[in-house]
């Protein structure tokens, strides 16, 4: 069994699951595509902390039903991207598993590639130029941390453009 962690930003299009899958031509050993997208709660955290931190004047505060329904559209905008991203696997007879990460998208990489022993790790984002150079993007933070070849790729792109940026 080869195991692939995926570790992605937002919903995959067909354009990605066809470059993924092309990446794998010609391995012997069944394969098996673990799909991880990140819940991006964080922004309404930063918000609501905010709000507390300056009595509503940076921004206002968030009630606290505001604030789980937010994270809860959040939450099921997540579900949909993720599940949708499943499908172009399997429509493409690709085995493949997917769950939300809640928490650091790289400590649950981590622990997803320790879960099912992965043989690589592959993290798809949109282009984040100065997260790059400074050497704090996803990619770089995992390739840190994991001891399984790495590979950055960017979301949506081919890679004939992703050669190009």
């Amino acid at each position: 069994m080869y195991n692939v962690a995926i570790l992605f930003e937002r919903q995959l299009i067909e354009l990605d699951a066809d470059q993924i899958a092309s990446l794998h031509e010609g391995v012997d050993e069944e394969i098996t595509y673990h799909l991880l997208l990140p819940v991006t709660e964080s922004q309404f955290a930063i918000r609501a902390s905010m709000a507390a931190l300056s009595d509503g004047v940076i921004a206002p505060d968030l009630e606290p039903d505001v604030l789980a329904e937010l994270e809860n559209t959040e939450r099921l905008a997540g579900e949909e991207g993720l599940n949708s991203s499943l499908e172009l696997f399997r429509a493409r007879n690709m085995n493949a598993t997917s769950a939300l990460a809640e928490g650091d998208p790289i400590d649950e990489l981590i622990d997803l590639v320790k879960q099912y022993d992965c043989n690589e790790a592959i993290i798809l984002t949109e282009p984040h130029i100065v997260r790059e150079f400074l050497h704090i993007d996803w990619a770089s933070r995992a390739r840190r941390k994991i001891n399984v070849p790495t590979l950055h790729l960017l979301e949506n792109y081919t890679f004939g453009q992703q050669a190009a940026i």
